[in-house]
């Protein structure tokens, strides 16, 4: 019997044993992970924290499951698709539901200004003129980023909010509605501005160091830490010289400055590329849909100079930063380029060559076959690299592209070390 009542315990012990194995990790996970963000967010104020719990808030969108950091992913320099089954759209709250631009990365945006129009001067002549510039998304019909965060939330292709006060709602009877408080006051949710403060939460995350930690090999070089490859500084070089690749016209830096923050790689201006049609985009099966850009701008004629030709910027889209491309594809508005070095190519080959990126029609290559004919003339085949005819020898060979493309790469930004505790 007492063998017997021993042999129970044992078994007994030992079940008690295994399920406090069980639950260790368990209990240890949940430690991790609330430790994990307790340090991704140590620094943050409290409206920028404010910020990213609406940015990470996947009930805000109707139905629920989407949310801004589901297309914005910090692991891709705040951009992606969210699973979508076209890599060059992102999907929204509804499964059927697909953009028809890319999405661009929120990496170092907050250091675009408000769309203005700015003086811009001709290298070649010294005349000046007048150009858009700043705001945000592809076509900048946000001023800031404050405006921007509306777009989303309400975009039945995206968040599907039916208002700005359904969005307010869901905040004010969410987990983080006492944050919302302390940063605002306790009357935030009786205020119709409520949901423009909400905004600028977000818009101050996002202008957060975490957005743009200035982190890449690049900086390290501008640092004096790390030294170029031959091959990264043979594309630096390239990138650089008016002759080859242009490519500070408009992904500028200053290039007598090792500051980090004096070298966006964007100017924020607006440039039609005459990008190739993107079959995959569904929205484009229909031949009369076309994407004109920046020219359907909401306002535009409002604030454009008196008697600026608003059609001359038809095809024209925003210049983004080249900070982190190498982790940012596809490229261009529409997502046309699965990889970076294919856009590299096609700025050198696009006007040399056109039969390799364009397909053909009655027998002919139909250039620039995703705008209008009667907006050809709006783009760019006057600045270097596009200045060559076809059968004219591009401007860079294969080698060169593939040395701007090494170059490219060294600007990505690398995750912070992990700090290690002294034992």
């Amino acid at each position: 019997m007492a063998l017997a009542i021993r042999s129970r315990l044992s078994i007994v012990s030992r079940a008690f044993f295994f399920l406090l194995a069980a639950a260790a990790p368990a209990a240890s996970f949940e430690s991790t992970t609330s430790d994990a963000r307790a340090a991704d967010e140590a620094g943050l104020t409290p409206r920028e924290l404010l910020g990213k719990r609406i940015f990470e808030d996947k009930s805000l969108s109707e139905p629920a499951g989407l949310s801004c950091a589901s297309c914005h992913d910090p692991a891709k320099a705040f951009q992606g698709n969210n699973g979508s089954p076209v890599a060059a759209l992102a999907r929204g709250s509804r499964p059927d539901a697909l953009g028809t631009r890319k999405t661009p990365s929120l990496a170092y945006v907050s250091f675009s200004p408000r769309f203005h129009f700015m003086k811009k001067e001709d290298e070649e002549t010294g005349a000046t003129e007048l150009v858009p510039a700043g705001g945000q998304f592809w076509d900048g019909r946000a001023d800031d980023l404050a405006a921007q965060v509306e777009g989303p939330l309400l975009n039945p292709r995206e968040m599907n909010n039916p208002s700005r006060a359904a969005v307010v709602e869901k905040i004010k009877s969410g987990a983080y509605a006492d944050l919302a408080r302390r940063v605002y006051g306790a009357k935030i949710f009786d205020s119709d501005a409520a949901f423009d403060k909400l905004a600028r939460a977000v818009a101050a995350y996002e202008s957060s160091a975490r957005f743009h930690p200035f982190s890449s090999k690049f900086d390290d070089v501008l640092r004096g830490r790390e030294k170029l490859t031959a091959e990264e500084a043979k594309g630096f070089a390239l990138f650089k010289d008016k002759n080859k690749g242009n490519c500070l016209a408009c992904h500028v830096g200053e290039e007598k400055s090792r500051r980090p923050q004096d070298w966006l790689f964007t100017d924020f201006s607006y440039d039609a590329l005459g990008a190739p049609r993107n079959a995959a985009i569904p929205d484009n099966k229909d031949p009369a849909f076309v994407d004109l850009g920046l020219c359907k701008r909401e306002g535009l004629a409002k604030i454009a100079p008196k008697g600026f030709d608003i059609d001359s910027l038809c095809g024209q889209f925003k210049a983004p930063s080249l900070r982190n491309v190498a982790v940012t594809g596809p490229y261009l508005h529409n997502g046309v380029f699965a990889s970076l070095r294919d856009v590299v190519a096609y700025y050198a080959t696009r006007d040399t060559d056109p039969a390799r990126w364009y397909p053909k029609k009655d027998g002919a290559t139909a250039k620039y076959d995703d705008l209008p004919e009667k907006f050809h003339d709006n783009v760019n085949v006057k600045e270097v690299p596009y200045d060559r005819k076809p059968g004219e020898t591009p401007r860079l060979d294969e080698g060169e592209i593939d040395a701007i493309v090494a170059f490219l790469r060294t600007l990505t930004d690398r995750p912070a070390p992990v700090a290690r505790a002294e034992k």
